[in-house]
C-alpha cells in the first residue's frame, strides 16, 4: 500500500535528518516532510477505491448469480415444457425443475450473502488500516512537532516548548 511507502519515508527522513548537538533533538526539512504530507493525504483515496473494487466485485457476483439463476429456471422450464406430453413423466419434470429453481436460488442466496460479507470485511480492513496508520502517523507528527518547537525554543533562549505554550517568552 502506497500509505506504508510513505510513512516509510517519513521514518527515514526522520532517522537521517541533522540532529541538535547536546540535545535529542532533530531538524527536519519542514518541506520535504509537507512533500510526505500531500503524498499521504492522495494515497488515501486509493484504499477507498480498493474498497469500492471490492463492492463492484460483489455485484458481479450477485448479477452473475443472477444470470445463472436465469439460466437454470430457464433450462428447467424447457426441460418441463418437453415433457407435458406424458402425466408421470410431467410431474417428474416439474419436481426437477423445482429442485433446479430451489437450489439455483440456494446458491444465488449462498453467493449473495458471501459477497456482501467479503465486502463489509474488506471495508472494514480497509477502515481500520486507514485509521491506524493515520493514528500512528499523528502520533509521529505531533512528536516531531514538539521535538521542532522544543528546538526552537532552546534556540530562543526558553527552556521548552511547553513554555512558549504558557506564554512566556
Amino acid at each position: 500500500m502506497e500509505i506504508v511507502n510513505i510513512i516509510d519515508r517519513l521514518e527515514a527522513l526522520i532517522s537521517t535528518s541533522l540532529r541538535v548537538p547536546a540535545t535529542q533533538r532533530t531538524l527536519l526539512d519542514a518541506k520535504k516532510v509537507q512533500e510526505l504530507m500531500d503524498q499521504l493525504r492522495l494515497s488515501i483515496p486509493q484504499d477507498v477505491k480498493a474498497a469500492q473494487e471490492v463492492i463492484a466485485k460483489k455485484d458481479d457476483i450477485l448479477n452473475q448469480a443472477d444470470g445463472d439463476r436465469r439460466r437454470i429456471k430457464a433450462q428447467a422450464e424447457e426441460e418441463f415444457r418437453a415433457r407435458l406430453t406424458d402425466t408421470e413423466v410431467m410431474r417428474e419434470a416439474l419436481k426437477k425443475s423445482q429442485e433446479l429453481l430451489d437450489e439455483a436460488e440456494r446458491k444465488a442466496n449462498k453467493m449473495t450473502g458471501q459477497a456482501d460479507v467479503d465486502a463489509r470485511t474488506k471495508i472494514a480492513e480497509a477502515d481500520a488500516y486507514a485509521a491506524k496508520t493515520l493514528r500512528n502517523l499523528e502520533r509521529q507528527l505531533t512528536s516531531n512537532l514538539t521535538s521542532i518547537r522544543n528546538g526552537l525554543a532552546v534556540l530562543s533562549g526558553i527552556e521548552t516548548y511547553e513554555v512558549i505554550a504558557s506564554g512566556k517568552k
